[in-house]
């Protein structure tokens, strides 16, 4: 089915203080949105039906500490739909991004998270930020979120879906995020949701975590269904460098779950990098 960016979609770009940019991974062609700024470059990878976009307060929170650049990440949003959407097509585009930035930091949120993690032992980097990065994969136990589950919020979202509706899914969300799940999430690809949603159950994030060099941040909400009490003690173990911080009263949508704590925590986190 052809993705569609809404007209009151792109209408939202007119409030985000940022510059559109595009970059090529061969002929893909990827979209930024750039903070701006002469500090650290910190590129944000988001999640999997997350458009760069619904990453805005994020960034915003982080513009005095660096610059902040958002993907789009292929099949999501303005960037272009890909032959495939394994990790390494993932990491491969992210690499793209960098070329063009000196002495980065990436920060990556769940599907994001694990690219992140697949770009930082593919290129040295000023360092990493992993948030909630699903843990399931290969004799892990599934995914918690079904692949359904996602399917029917992207039927909703081409059907034309509003806020109202995005809030019996996501109520605790601030109303600005839930109206730009409302408008942006029909921009997802199908095809990129479904073979992403296969990767968290076929790739195994902890065939890379434990080669992520520090410095290196793993942010996990404390009620996440995604990375269990038992898969950050694994996550600890596997890679002892790295700084554990969990984030209370969150799921796994942590910024949006408690936007005050998860926000702090990972100014945090990034402070020694900027």
């Amino acid at each position: 089915m052809t993705r569609v960016v809404r007209q009151d979609a792109l209408a939202d770009l007119a409030d985000v203080p940022a510059t559109s940019r595009w970059v090529r991974n061969g002929s893909l062609r990827l979209h930024l949105l750039d903070y701006g700024g002469s500090g650290v470059p910190i590129v944000i990878v988001p999640g999997i039906t997350s458009p760069a976009i619904t990453m805005d307060f994020v960034a915003r929170a982080l513009v005095d500490l660096g610059r902040p650049v958002v993907v789009d990440v292929r099949g999501r949003g303005l960037s272009d739909s890909g032959d495939s959407y394994t990790l390494a097509d993932y990491a491969s585009d992210t690499l793209t991004v960098l070329d063009g930035l000196d002495d980065r930091v990436v920060v990556g949120h769940s599907m994001g998270a694990r690219i992140a993690a697949a770009t930082a032992v593919r290129r040295p980097l000023r360092g990493t930020v992993l948030v909630d990065p699903p843990m399931s994969g290969p004799d892990r136990g599934p995914y918690p979120t079904t692949l359904e589950a996602f399917l029917g919020q992207l039927d909703e979202a081409e059907r034309g879906t509003t806020a109202d509706e995005v809030a019996r899914s996501w109520p605790r969300w601030p109303r600005r995020e839930q109206e730009l799940r409302a408008r942006w999430l029909s921009s997802c690809s199908r095809t990129a949701i479904a073979e992403t949603h296969r990767g968290f159950e076929t790739e195994d994030f902890f065939d890379v975590w434990p080669s992520v060099p520090a410095p290196t941040t793993l942010l996990y909400g404390a009620d996440s269904p995604v990375v269990t009490a038992e898969g950050a003690k694994e996550a600890q173990a596997t890679n002892p460098s790295a700084s554990l911080v969990e984030i209370p009263d969150a799921g796994h949508m942590v910024f949006w779950d408690n936007p005050d704590a998860a926000l702090r925590l990972l100014r945090e986190a990034l402070h020694p990098l900027t």
